[in-house]
């Protein structure tokens, strides 16, 4: 009977859902604000490392709420006929297992392509360098975008928006650091920051100053680089032992048993 029940309640819940009588994007759009208190602060930042500006991390966001409101419902549906505080709190914790499962995922992503994400930030500030030598610096941040990693590029338009609306305070700057938690990005736009605010006089001993810091950044990026693809070679290399260890075990029982046969 339970079963019956179930297929009638999906059934009924697929119609409504066709016709438009319930909406479940409709559902979220409204308490919007709700939902968005459940965001991680480095959502959008792991959305734009993965897929570039391809994918609205809003939309892939909303996507997450509504798979997990979809499993709720279904596991409600299920438990409805002896339902009690225990299968409620199975419930939950089910939407929020669903709801985790695709941030996981991704952060996953970013912590396996670290290394080639973090060293993102040193080879454009190297560029910069370039610029900033003959421009001030949100001159050559804006002459920058052109040739900006795909990542960095919205957070930049935003930065130039903001210092050109009138904003000269190290807001804009910690922004996009804020916006994207790459290796060093806070000191690094902190140093940029000060590159803005230095006279004529000194820009020379301050690019130089900078440079030295994506020297550094570009160093330790490729260190990083280096033990993970040694950490990959060994995690190799001893895979192969393990393999070729327990083979010959295996060999060794059968050639055992064999002559214990015999």
């Amino acid at each position: 009977m339970q079963i019956e029940i179930i297929i009638v309640a999906v059934i009924v819940f697929g119609i409504m859902t066709i016709t438009g009588q319930i909406s479940i994007n409709q559902l979220i759009s409204d308490n919007q604000l709700l939902f968005l208190k459940l965001k991680e602060k480095d959502w959008d930042f792991l959305v734009r490392a993965k897929y570039g500006d391809n994918i609205n991390p809003d939309i892939l966001f909303n996507k997450r709420i509504k798979n997990a409101l979809i499993v709720m419902t279904i596991a409600f549906a299920i438990f409805i006929k002896d339902l009690n505080a225990v299968k409620v709190l199975l419930i939950f914790v089910l939407g929020i297992f669903i709801f985790k499962t695709s941030y996981n995922d991704i952060k996953k992503y970013y912590q396996r392509h670290m290394a080639d994400i973090d060293s993102m930030l040193p080879h454009y500030l190297k560029n910069l360098e370039i610029l900033i030598q003959h421009y001030t610096v949100p001159v050559a941040i804006g002459k920058s975008m052109a040739s900006a990693p795909e990542i960095f590029k919205e957070g930049l338009q935003e930065m130039i928006d903001s210092i050109n609306s009138g904003d000269d305070t190290i807001e804009p700057y910690m922004e996009f650091a804020r916006k994207y938690p790459v290796r060093d990005s806070m000191r690094m736009m902190r140093l940029l920051y000060r590159l803005s605010l230095g006279r004529q006089e000194r820009k020379q001993e301050q690019i130089l100053t900078f440079s030295r810091s994506i020297s550094s950044l570009q160093q330790k990026a490729r260190e990083t680089r280096y033990k993970n693809r040694l950490e990959k070679m060994e995690g190799k290399t001893m895979s192969m032992l393990i393999t070729t260890g327990i083979g010959l075990m295996i060999l060794l029982i059968l050639a055992v048993i064999q002559l214990m046969g015999i």
